[in-house]
């Protein structure tokens, strides 16, 4: 069985080939020039970390040289690591601290929002959770049915609306069934949807304020999944839907096909948001909680 290490190896080796790649040959070259600190910026850039993210670590490595008088580059490693891991959290374990414990999955079309869904219910259950699997996209039936196939294959017990129905009887249902079996963590699949569309973001806001109705402080959590494949795209996407619904952390899906696994650094900084599970390939058993240290040593691999 592959073990954690070889799973985050394997997930980040497009981004570790790419532009990190060539950040690990900057870092091993001979002296600190100018050329050094706009080569720098550039990869770091094109690794998708973002204007802001890059310009505060070129400034701190630039103040770390002056001060500690450092004239190799080979010398910028350790300190560009530390730069990078103090701007990831680093989370312990996640808690449960309401039972049902009700989290609310949104994200915009073709993020992998469906397919997170049921690997987070399979590792929950697999902690000897029990979980419950709710598909409330209505507007869209292949959603339903590709959840229940998941359902199906990893044996964990759904509810699903009918198409056309309204998703908040769905979720109204679904989390009195749950407090009534004594489950221990419900899923919910919400409609993707463009945040854009302003009508689409209220029926958002209206799904998060029944499940509080439904449960008296639910949502406990609402977890956004993002595609790391689309890069700063979507960082707007967050921005959205943060403002609509009490986001509280991002899932980071199809991290495995992305070449610019810097983006991570860029939520943290802009969404503020810390980054709970990553998407390292396509089994259920590669969603993986977030590492900070293991993610950035394969990026710099």
């Amino acid at each position: 069985m592959e073990d954690i290490f070889e799973r985050w190896k394997r997930g980040l080796a497009r981004s570790s080939k790419a532009a990190f790649g060539h950040l690990a040959v900057l870092l091993n070259a001979s002296e600190i020039k100018d050329e050094t600190w706009d080569e720098l910026e550039a990869l770091l850039i094109q690794a998708d970390l973002g204007m802001g993210t890059t310009r505060s670590i070129i400034d701190s490595l630039k103040n770390s040289v002056n001060k500690f008088g450092i004239t190799k580059t080979q010398e910028l490693k350790p300190l560009v690591e530390k730069e990078l891991r103090s701007r990831l959290d680093d989370l312990s374990k996640f808690i449960f601290d309401n039972k049902p414990y009700i989290i609310l999955i949104v994200g915009v079309n073709g993020s992998g929002k469906t397919t997170t869904i049921a690997k987070l219910g399979k590792k929950f259950s697999d902690e000897g959770r029990k979980v419950l699997l709710v598909g409330a996209d209505t507007f869209r039936a292949a959603a339903v049915d590709q959840l229940q196939v998941w359902a199906e294959r990893l044996k964990i017990p759904m509810i699903a609306g009918q198409p056309g129905s309204d998703p908040g009887a769905v979720i109204y249902d679904a989390i009195q069934s749950a407090m009534a079996k004594q489950v221990d963590v419900v899923l919910i699949d919400t409609a993707g949807r463009l945040h854009t569309r302003y009508n689409l973001m209220e029926e958002l806001k209206k799904v998060y304020r029944i499940c509080g109705k439904a449960l008296p402080g639910a949502p406990h959590a609402v977890w956004m999944v993002l595609d790391a494949t689309t890069g700063q795209n979507a960082l707007m996407q967050g921005k959205s839907f943060k403002e609509a619904v009490n986001v509280s952390g991002v899932v980071l899906a199809k991290l495995d096909g992305s070449s610019k696994g810097g983006m991570a650094f860029a939520i943290q900084r802009e969404l503020q948001l810390p980054i709970l599970y990553a998407g390292l390939g396509e089994t259920p058993d590669d969603l993986q909680p977030f590492n900070r240290d293991e993610f950035i040593k394969n990026l710099l691999n």
